[in-house]
């Protein structure tokens, strides 16, 4: 893909990174025989991308603030393992002007765009002004204080940010001052610099981007575009490339995008890869949304339709190499689904945890090409990961590669359908049911996508059934009893030749409670209560982590898991859906029971606004407090009207999950104590 000129060859690289993108990162450089330093916090020390590396460098502390933040740090810790480059990834320093040039001050190389290109696109106001003048289109910028019900709804972003952090959409007036607020200091936290501006939301847009890769010779690649359309929270969730709004409108929007994604790289001298981002309608116009100095996200998807290794041209053109006067061509089609540890029904709430399994099958390659045809995994995380709340909540990119768009959707699909991921909550069901709806297969999903669709409502009868998941944890229960026996022949209750009793077991779903009472005697399987769907139930086969049950007459199997730490946790996989259930004890302590009317932490994490006052009267839903947590506001609404009857935590305190942080009085009288006898 290159042509050799003087050059300075790179011979180990540091990332200054954590996660994926190192894991990634590293791969190519054991590839080209590159030696690799990590850098990792103390609440990184145990992750995969530590362990993969030939060195690996302590950041003393946990928060990105006292770590991956502190360029000084990376930078000694370059120096001290005798790294003689810094590849910076995403996210963290990877956009800082100031970072990029301290590097190359310390006579490192820096695997990324010049100090000044990284400044003017990384403020996104003057990066707008430079691309009117370079003729490429863009949405005009209004001023907070002049915002009126004509520009309505308007969109508040951080000036220095990306990622959807600092960004809120805006309907009425009266929420203007709340916004820019509430961005400004999501946008101080996330990227140091607090200042935001406000353009035109257009509600039904398409994200197409283009991937651009320039060199230091005046060579300047648009390879090919990508839609990121399906968002959340204007992150993005699955990627794919090419665009299917520019195939459906045709060459000549494509000419014109890629022009203008190269028009915008040579606007300021761009050297690496980089990325120019649009919002484009479906008429075939669009508009310059940003450029991201550094690799996105979804670079795999690129990589897979032009047969690229980004990463492996990002450190050619920082040792000086030419890259070729033409860009590969696009062959193919591949889709990127991102799996994040988060509950798409509790408002997108990023999850904590340890990851138990991460299975996905169909995979043929890991940060590298697929060849031909199959499914690509590029991880952050493996069994044992633990997932907290310092940094971002993605655990893996599942990518697809084929020769059409229907083929690599429906292979995406069905290897996330039936993949076996363990300990966290997921998107999982989400990401399977959304590459089978009929708008994204029609290729006419936007941004709006998950704004008409409620998650609960696209992921409706894809897990499976909570009381046949019960059934089945039961009975593997059950053997996983007979087998901890130590008396050779001994059985457990209920598995047994004799008539007895049904066996009762309370299994919690979210919040659901499924009870359970099934026996197995002479005559089988026996059920206290039907199954839905399944009247007809017979045991096949029952092992502590298989069982074969018979179903109106058709045979299904199920992976049944206990998690390791937790015997009470239990995830049970089939072709029928996947479920994750908890083992109820048969005794609660009260005291682990929150008081009625209690706000309680939805995660662990920081608070960074206090909204109530005790005595204040407030309504259901009203938002009382604000969380920080993986680096994004989470509110923490009022869970009755009511007065508020206490505040337990102030601006700045770190806090637990489940913490009662505040609670409300609903004015209901308390029972007495012969009225709680009695009942």
């Amino acid at each position: 893909m290159s042509t050799s000129s003087q050059h300075r060859p790179i011979r180990s690289v540091l990332v200054a990174n954590r996660g994926e993108i190192a894991r990634r990162v590293f791969a190519t450089c054991r590839r080209r025989g590159i030696s690799t330093v990590a850098v990792f916090s103390d609440a990184d020390a145990g992750s995969p991308h530590v362990a993969e590396a030939d060195a690996a460098v302590r950041l003393p502390g946990e928060s990105p603030s006292d770590t991956y933040l502190r360029g000084d740090l990376v930078i000694a810790a370059a120096q001290r393992a005798g790294a003689d480059a810094i590849h910076p990834g995403y996210g963290f320093l990877s956009e800082t002007a100031d970072f990029a040039e301290q590097v190359t001050a310390a006579g490192l190389t820096w695997i990324g765009p010049d100090p000044e290109a990284i400044r003017v696109m990384g403020d996104k106001i003057e990066s707008k002004q430079r691309m009117a003048d370079a003729g490429v289109p863009v949405l005009g910028r209004l001023d907070p204080d002049e915002v009126d019900e004509e520009h309505l709804p308007v969109l508040v972003k951080a000036a220095a940010g990306g990622g959807g952090r600092g960004m809120r959409i805006v309907r009425t007036l009266g929420e203007v001052a709340d916004a820019v607020a509430s961005a400004s200091r999501e946008a101080a936290s996330a990227f140091g610099d607090p200042t935001v501006f406000v353009e035109r939301y257009l509600e039904a847009g398409h994200h197409v981007e283009v991937q651009v890769m320039a060199d230091a010779h005046g060579t300047v690649w648009a390879l090919g575009e990508r839609e990121c359309s399906l968002q959340r929270r204007h992150q993005k969730v699955i990627e794919e490339a090419p665009s299917p709004l520019v195939e459906r409108v045709g060459p000549q929007m494509r000419d014109r995008l890629l022009a203008a994604g190269r028009d915008a790289a040579a606007a300021v001298g761009y050297r690496g890869a980089g990325t120019v981002e649009f919002l484009a309608l479906p008429d075939g116009s669009f508009f310059f949304l940003e450029m991201n100095t550094r690799l996105q996200v979804e670079h795999p998807v690129t990589e897979q339709v032009t047969g690229t290794d980004l990463v492996g041209l990002q450190i050619e053109v920082a040792e000086g190499r030419a890259i070729a006067a033409e860009p590969p061509a696009v062959r193919g089609w591949s889709i990127e689904a991102r799996l994040y540890a988060e509950d798409p029904d509790d408002d997108w709430r990023p999850q904590t945890g340890t990851v138990a399994t991460l299975d996905v099958p169909g995979v043929v390659s890991g940060f590298e090409l697929v060849p031909e045809h199959g499914i690509r995994l590029d991880s952050g995380v493996t069994a044992g990961s633990v997932v907290g709340t310092h940094y971002d909540a993605m655990l893996a990119k599942v990518i697809s590669f084929a020769p059409t768009r229907e083929e690599a959707a429906r292979e995406l699909g069905a290897s996330l359908g039936r993949s076996r991921i363990h300990g966290v909550t997921t998107n999982r069901d989400l990401l399977a049911a959304s590459l089978t709806h009929p708008e994204y297969l029609e290729g006419t999903a936007d941004t709006g996508f998950y704004a008409r669709h409620e998650p609960a409502t696209l992921t409706r009868g894809r897990a499976l059934p909570a009381d046949l998941a019960a059934l089945v944890a039961a009975v593997a229960d059950g053997a996983r009893q007979v087998s901890r026996r130590p008396v050779l022949g001994a059985v457990a209750s209920g598995y047994r030749n004799v008539p007895s009793i049904f066996q009762r077991r309370t299994f919690r779903a979210g919040e659901e409670e499924v009870v359970v009472g099934h026996r197995v005697g002479r005559d089988g399987l026996e059920l206290e209560a039907p199954v839905t769907g399944h009247e007809d139930v017979a045991l096949v086969e029952a092992h502590p982590e298989h069982v074969v049950l018979d179903l109106g007459g058709v045979r299904r199997s199920f992976d049944v898991a206990w998690l390791p730490g937790d015997e009470e946790a239990v995830a049970v996989d089939s072709p029928l859906g996947s479920r994750a259930l908890r083992l109820e004890p048969r005794y609660v302590d009260p005291t682990a029971v929150a008081p009625a009317g209690a706000l309680v932490a939805p995660m662990p994490g920081t608070i960074v606004h206090v909204a109530a006052e005790e005595g204040a009267t407030v309504d259901a839903g009203q938002v009382l407090l604000t969380l920080e947590a993986m680096k994004m506001e989470h509110s923490v609404t009022a869970p009755v009207a009511g007065t508020v009857a206490s505040v337990a935590v102030s601006v700045g305190q770190q806090v637990a999950q489940d913490t009662t942080l505040a609670i409300v009085d609903d004015g209901g009288s308390a029972a007495t104590d012969d009225e709680s006898e009695a009942r």
